[in-house]
């Protein structure tokens, strides 16, 4: 305090009541030590810059894409031939019945007729520019996350995906990587409501491809966790219950994806490959319900630890939820990454598309500067690369089993193996080693 002479009644020091600056916006979820960090707000030049390369690389992309069609057989005659055939099936009102390539839940069929909302376009045309708005939206998405911080996540998406070639835009694996990013990302902000959008999103892209309900397995104890789970819940069933209400079927792909065996690239399959590669074992390759999967001895076996292997992961995942002491902002965001990664490397079936997911949710980590997943999302980088090199650029040489197939997909899984192996370890020494 200070006293005026000429006035008489002391004045406060003006130093002492200068206004404190405003507290920075934190989750309630979310410690001291990460709200003390400086955050840089991005110009529009890094936004500019990263607009363009999308733009670029999704034209590259779009060239390879059809450049392929032109073809027989390929990439995208996925979309061509069986897309477009499911769409017959559901215009009839009933899910592909009895077909054994329909291995997807009753949430996929929307995916599937989502074309027909553009009638100007060929059904191809249509799904293919549906593929771009969903990458669009994640990459939107990714960088309204990273406006108020220099993280990388945005630009880990738009440039990881090209490695996957043209793959992205002619499967409907993006517009599920998009229901998980977007689902993530509300469960990270603030709003009590997000938690409940997050969970619906989740929830609705559980009933599309089933993976994206692993989302939901680090939201944090308590309030978040009842609102987000419930809406992920009621979401499902409403869902199912008006599909179940209007197309027959709903659910016969219980019945195909069960009688599902090892696909070839699948880390099972690798063990056998490289098993009949040394003459230990006497399986041969066939096409077998929309995939190439081995056939003979042992194969159920393997198909069955697999099986195994993932009941374990999931029981692993459980044991960690129920450990883990300490949660910091990136803490859902981390454990959904390494949930579909432990999923993945235990599956009979490792697609191409798969890596479509990982990198999806390596971007959103990449949004958090708590994220312990950068060494990762680095790891999940080659993997992408390696992945179109299997297929489709020496796709012949995976099917025939030689050892330039066998090199590629042995580099390929040993890389998915070692991130989820890294991504579990990391994440429990996150959040429950002391």
């Amino acid at each position: 305090m200070t006293t005026d002479p000429a006035t008489g009644p002391p004045s406060p020091d003006p130093a002492r009541t200068s206004p404190a600056p405003p507290a920075l916006t934190r989750s309630p979820f979310e410690s001291e030590t990460f709200t003390s960090a400086t955050f840089v707000t991005v110009g529009r030049g890094p936004l500019l810059a990263l607009a363009a390369v999308w733009l670029l690389t999704r034209a590259g992309m779009l060239l390879l894409l059809v450049r392929d069609s032109l073809g027989i057989g390929g990439v995208a005659s996925e979309v061509y031939l069986l897309y477009r055939h499911w769409y017959g099936q559901f215009a009839q009102g009933t899910f592909p019945p009895g077909d054994v390539t329909w291995q997807y839940p009753p949430g996929a069929g929307l995916v599937i007729m989502a074309p027909g909302a553009l009638p100007w376009l060929s059904y191809f045309q249509a799904f293919v520019a549906l593929a771009l708005l969903a990458d669009a939206v994640v990459t939107v998405a990714l960088a309204h996350a990273d406006r108020a911080r220099l993280t990388h996540g945005a630009w880990y998406w738009a440039l990881g995906l090209p490695l996957l070639l043209h793959i992205p835009l002619a499967r409907y694996d993006v517009q599920t990587t998009a229901l998980a990013v977007l689902a993530l990302l509300a469960l990270a902000a603030r709003p009590a409501a997000a938690h409940r959008i997050g969970g619906a999103l989740a929830g609705l892209g559980a009933l599309v491809k089933v993976w994206p309900a692993l989302a939901l397995i680090g939201t944090p104890r308590g309030r978040t966790t009842r609102e987000a789970w419930t809406a992920a819940a009621v979401t499902a069933v409403t869902l199912l219950g008006a599909l179940a209400l209007l197309f027959a079927e709903p659910l016969g792909f219980l019945r195909q994806q069960g009688d599902r065996g090892v696909q070839i690239e699948s880390l099972g399959g690798t063990g056998l490959a490289l098993a009949r590669a040394g003459g230990l074992w006497p399986g041969r390759v066939e096409f077998r319900y929309g995939a190439f999967e081995y056939v003979g001895p042992y194969v159920s076996t393997v198909g069955h630890l697999a099986l195994f292997l993932t009941a374990a992961a999931f029981v692993w995942l459980v044991f960690w939820r129920v450990r883990a002491r300490r949660w910091n902002p990136a803490t859902p965001l981390d454990a959904a990454l390494a949930a579909v990664l432990l999923f993945t490397v235990t599956s009979r079936v490792i697609s191409p598309q798969y890596l479509i997911w990982l990198l999806g949710l390596a971007a959103v980590c990449l949004t958090s500067r708590a994220t312990v997943m950068r060494p990762v999302a680095l790891l999940l980088l080659p993997a992408a690369a390696l992945s179109a090199l299997a297929y489709p650029v020496l796709y012949e040489d995976v099917v025939a089993g030689t050892w330039t197939g066998l090199a590629v997909m042995t580099v390929r899984n040993a890389l998915l193996l070692a991130a989820a192996v890294l991504a579990a370890r990391r994440l429990w020494s996150a959040t429950v080693t002391p």
